[in-house]
């Protein structure tokens, strides 16, 4: 046997590592060439940034940047050209970098840039991580901006979202950051921010939020305010407590994990309830309050958010008609003044908007804004007989006609026995005369008539949102709803039948002029037939003429209803012209009763001073609608009684069939006119038709409501 010597095994063994080897180096054609694309495309993105960084760090500082302020001015513009807000005028003191608590300052950096000593004005690696957060969220749920690049925005850009913007803050911010130091950085950011309900900066916010100097703030309070840059508006505590708690809480925690406070710091100041003060500043400088809240919420719709509005330099055109924002203001105070509704729980509120395009014209959620920020034109009351309208509609839809007589006399349904008001009954009258006078028992005849869903989907299809219970009891108006859609309801009846959405804002200019956004063309959907808004609306100007509403006269066609709960805990008054449409609601905040205050009386009166102003431009102008004949209650009752003697006197008479010669073919026989037969031909002959119809090339035009504002058009 021939002896194998090592070295040969080894030799052999070499060769097979030699091979392997080979094989592994062997490139892979597709993931080679990927690997290679990987690795440059990174080699590119850290050359770039490396170049950035090379770029920044030669950049020049400012100058005279301390002595800086901001010049562009965000403003609101009412429709007729008058600024109703101006949102950089400034009113507060500003504060030293030595007099800020140094809770503050450490709240405001552990959740606004926890890195803000250490970088050079921007965080690119930050940066890079929010992005990617951001990317696989779908949204934004990540920001990036250090407190200098908020300072860089605050003082010399604007808000447009886009990454050329993005590139010009981090620029800037590394210039402010070679030109000032670290600490002057953040005691001009403190007091520039914008910190919600017209407070801009730090000092400010604590004399608007809690009346005190910032010194003397507690340790939650500095948290609540240090969480205020992100959203002001969503977390002011005025606006809404749950979330202004929720987020000084985040801050709290963010402190506590920096270790910025101890523990037990952390947990009573997260337990330490907000006490506000009861009377915040008010600002001159905002001139129709509740109805610019409500545009900020447009705003917001339109993905703006409060610092790009409060620090854009935009010019916001709304839809609000001045003259009648101011008349509006003065009728609320005057006419609760004379019916003695002083205290600060005692509250009215009002919306106006034109059926024809949805322009708010006029809007106010609260006789006073300084005593309280709560918008009552969104808030959910009972309508009471102001929701009838919408029975009526019903009714009428399913061929009820405003001459019908109906039976104004008690009705039990169930254990429920709904009584008029006084307890006093008319027996039969027209269901004209019924809603003229806010007959409770005949509105409950016609949702027992039309049933319960019908009248539930009528108001559905006009807009009513909240709740409705399936109970008769919501003919009377039991349940809720917002003055807001209620008033918009309404529009359908004034428009010939069409719903058309609301809206605040027309166009939003940048600084440069350029147009960013123009209000679109108007919702518009049809409800109601022509006929029964035509009808609706003959019936409502009763209620103003002769009814319930006659304090609401303001010597034009206009047509209206009042309404009052049980206990006079609500009263409103809801009435249009052919071009406005305006709610008013007056009751106490704590559902307390008025005692005496109805819908025809302080309602009314701010009503009809309102709109005395706004339709002064359109003359005596009356709806656009097909005749409606109402007929006066004692001739229908004459009517009645003559069809009711005729059907008596047929019945007594036996007709003469027995004559007939039995050779004519019985289907050649014109039948006897039967008792029921006679009836029916005489009400035809003796009343006339509610609505007659014009011949086809004569017949009148059905309003349209204009698609598009007028400053679109």
């Amino acid at each position: 046997m021939a002896r194998i010597r090592r070295s040969d095994i080894y030799a052999s063994e070499r060769e097979i590592a030699k091979s392997n080897i080979s094989r592994r180096n062997k490139p892979n054609g597709f993931w080679s060439n990927l690997r290679t694309l990987i690795i440059f495309a990174i080699a590119c993105v850290l050359a770039g940034v490396a170049a950035f960084e090379l770029y920044l760090s030669s950049l020049s500082p400012i100058k005279n940047l301390e002595g800086f302020k901001p010049n562009i001015v965000t403003q609101f513009y009412s429709h007729d050209g008058e600024i109703i807000k101006t949102f950089t005028a400034y009113t507060s003191t500003k504060i030293s970098f030595e007099d800020v608590p140094e809770d503050f300052k450490n709240a405001l950096i552990a959740t606004e840039d926890k890195n803000f000593y250490s970088h050079h004005g921007y965080d690119l690696s930050g940066l890079a991580r929010s992005t990617i957060q951001n990317i696989l969220a779908g949204h934004v749920v990540q920001g990036a901006s250090t407190i200098t690049q908020q300072l860089a925005r605050i003082l010399f850009l604007s808000n447009e979202k886009t990454f050329d913007r993005k590139i010009k803050e981090i620029i800037i911010a590394a210039r402010i950051e070679k030109t000032i130091s670290k600490d002057k950085i953040l005691e001009m950011y403190m007091n520039n921010v914008y910190l919600g309900s017209g407070a801009y900066g730090v000092e400010s916010a604590a004399e608007t939020y809690f009346n005190k100097k910032l010194k003397n703030c507690t340790l939650p309070e500095l948290a609540l305010i240090a969480g205020l840059p992100q959203a002001p508006s969503v977390y002011s505590p005025f606006n809404n407590m749950d979330l202004a708690i929720q987020r000084r809480n985040q801050v709290l925690t963010r402190m506590y994990k920096m270790k910025y406070i101890t523990e037990d710091q952390y947990n009573t100041a997260k337990e330490a309830k907000v006490h506000l003060t009861s009377v915040p500043r008010f600002y001159t400088t905002n001139k129709a309050p509740y109805f610019t809240d409500y545009v900020m919420k447009e705003l917001e719709k339109l993905g703006f958010d409060e610092t790009d509005i409060s620090q854009g330099g935009y010019k916001i055109v709304t839809t609000l008609d001045y003259k009648t924002q101011e008349k509006l203001n003065e009728a609320i105070l005057k006419n609760m003044r004379n019916y003695g509704l002083t205290r600060a729980n005692q509250q009215a509120a009002v919306f106006s908007f034109s059926p024809l395009d949805g322009r708010i014209l006029a809007y106010a959620g609260g006789k006073d804004y300084t005593q309280s920020q709560y918008d009552r034109v969104q808030a959910i009351r009972p309508a009471g007989s102001a929701f009838k309208p919408f029975v009526y509609a019903a009714a009428l839809e399913h061929g009820i006609t405003p001459n019908d007589l109906i039976e104004d006399a008690p009705i039990t349904i169930g254990d429920w026995s709904p009584k008029n008001y006084s307890s006093k009954y008319k027996g039969k009258i027209p269901v004209y005369t019924a809603l003229m006078v806010s007959s409770n028992v005949c509105a409950v005849r016609l949702i027992k008539e039309v049933g319960i869903r019908s009248v539930i989907q009528t108001a559905r299809m006009l807009g009513i949102t909240t709740p409705l219970e399936y109970d008769y009891t919501i003919a009377l108006g039991s349940n809720g709803s917002k003055l807001f859609e209620l008033t918009r309801a309404y529009g359908a009846f004034a428009n010939g039948g069409y719903v058309v959405q609301p809206y605040a804002i027309e166009r939003i200019e940048t600084s440069r002029g350029k147009i960013v956004y123009r209000a679109p063309k108007t919702k518009v959907s049809r409800q109601l037939s022509l006929k029964t808004a035509a009808e609706m609306t003959a019936m409502l100007k009763t209620v103003i003429t002769n009814g319930t509403g006659r304090a609401a006269n303001i010597g034009v066609p206009c047509a209206g209803k009042t309404g009052t709960t049980d206990d006079y805990k609500d009263a409103s008054f809801v009435g249009y012209t052919p071009h406005i449409v305006t709610g008013v609601w007056v009751g106490n905040d704590d559902n307390t009763t008025t005692r005496s205050i109805q819908g025809g009386t302080v309602p009314a009166l701010i009503w009809r001073d309102v709109m005395k102003t706004a339709t002064q431009k359109y003359g005596k102008v009356d709806f656009n609608y097909p005749e409606v004949k109402l007929i006066p209650s004692y001739l229908l009752k004459q009517n009645e009684q003559k069809a009711k003697t005729v059907e008596e006197n047929l019945n007594d008479e036996k007709p003469a069939t027995d004559a007939i010669p039995t050779t004519v073919a019985p289907a050649t026989v014109k039948p006897a006119i039967t008792p029921a037969e006679a009836v029916q031909n005489f009400k035809r002959q003796s009343q006339a038709a509610p609505v007659p119809t014009a011949p086809a090339e004569t017949k009148a035009p059905t309003p349209i409501p204009m698609a598009t504002p007028e400053s679109v058009r």
